[in-house]
């Protein structure tokens, strides 16, 4: 709780600071305050280069995903062997016992397998949109700077609550920026 009153203090001094440069800005009329905004969510899925990530993560997805079927495979198989000896009066209880910790030792290696699955594939993610991700940025610094703009805000974060009338949307020049229309 002590935190959320913290983060609410800062946002109302922050409001209250941009609040007093502006009205200082305009009263002197020294520098305007040239503001923009984009969604770089639709930068990213304009740009081809995330197709081309997006499907080479896929790609290695469908690899962790088929060698996890695998195991799945032999899991039930062995699981139904066990099954089967389970109900054969005959067999020992120690062979029992060694089929159940074959499992279970199986059961963890699937379990150890899909985590870190999950964590490469993560950090592939990473990895192949990192670049596109920096060219974007670049694109929209430049394009910023080209055209004065004092700020830009990105909409896809969704902390802008509102955006005036007078913003310039910068999407489409960003785009022209990087060849894209």
């Amino acid at each position: 709780m002590a935190e959320k009153n913290i983060y609410m203090k800062r946002l109302i001094v922050i409001f209250f600071f941009a609040s007093f440069l502006l009205l200082v800005n305009s009263a002197f009329g020294q520098t305007t305050i040239k503001l923009g905004h984009i969604n770089s969510q639709d930068l990213f899925t304009a740009m081809p280069e995330s197709d081309t990530a997006q499907k080479k993560l896929e790609k290695i997805a469908m690899q962790f995903e088929t060698t996890l079927e695998e195991l799945q495979v032999e899991f039930n198989k062995k699981y139904e062997e066990y099954l089967k000896q389970s109900q054969d009066p005959s067999v020992g209880e120690l062979i029992l016992r060694t089929k159940e910790e074959e499992l279970q030792t199986l059961q963890q290696r699937i379990q150890s397998f899909q985590q870190e699955a999950q964590n490469e594939i993560a950090k592939k993610r990473s990895e192949l949109f990192k670049p596109v991700q920096d060219k974007a940025l670049k694109a929209v610094n430049d394009v910023a700077r080209e055209n004065g703009f004092t700020y830009v805000f990105d909409m896809a974060v969704g902390t802008i609550v509102f955006a005036a009338d007078n913003t310039i949307d910068i999407l489409p020049l960003v785009k022209k920026k990087l060849g894209l229309e």
